[in-house]
């Protein structure tokens, strides 16, 4: 009975500390995606457009991409992560584009 209890408590620790460490990378992606949001917002200040609008990808969603502005990097791991990709429409507006990627870092991984 006492071993299962030792059992118990360190599978809560293993869970907990893995917990830990996705937050990690979820404040990561968080500030990179907020960096590229007032980044793409100083653009079209500069540029005279209107602010982009973020919109979150859905499977087969029609897209109108007449010209690529900026994308988020993905880090060297093989993790699936939020990216982002700033583009002008056919009108001449900047939309945010977010979405999942993988990382580049993927070899010899099935």
């Amino acid at each position: 009975m006492k071993s299962l209890k030792v059992i118990a408590a360190l599978a809560a620790m293993v869970v907990s500390s893995a917990t830990l460490a996705e937050g990690g990378a979820d404040r990561v992606y968080g500030r990179m995606i907020q960096a590229n949001e007032q980044a793409m917002q100083e653009y079209a200040a500069a540029n005279g457009k209107n602010p982009p609008e973020v919109i979150h990808y859905r499977y087969g969603m029609k897209l109108d991409i007449a010209r690529v502005v900026a994308t988020t990097s993905t880090d060297s791991s093989c993790n699936v992560m939020p990216a982002q990709m700033t583009y002008e429409d056919s009108n001449g507006d900047l939309n945010i584009l977010e979405y999942r990627a993988a990382g580049t870092g993927c070899r010899n991984q099935n």
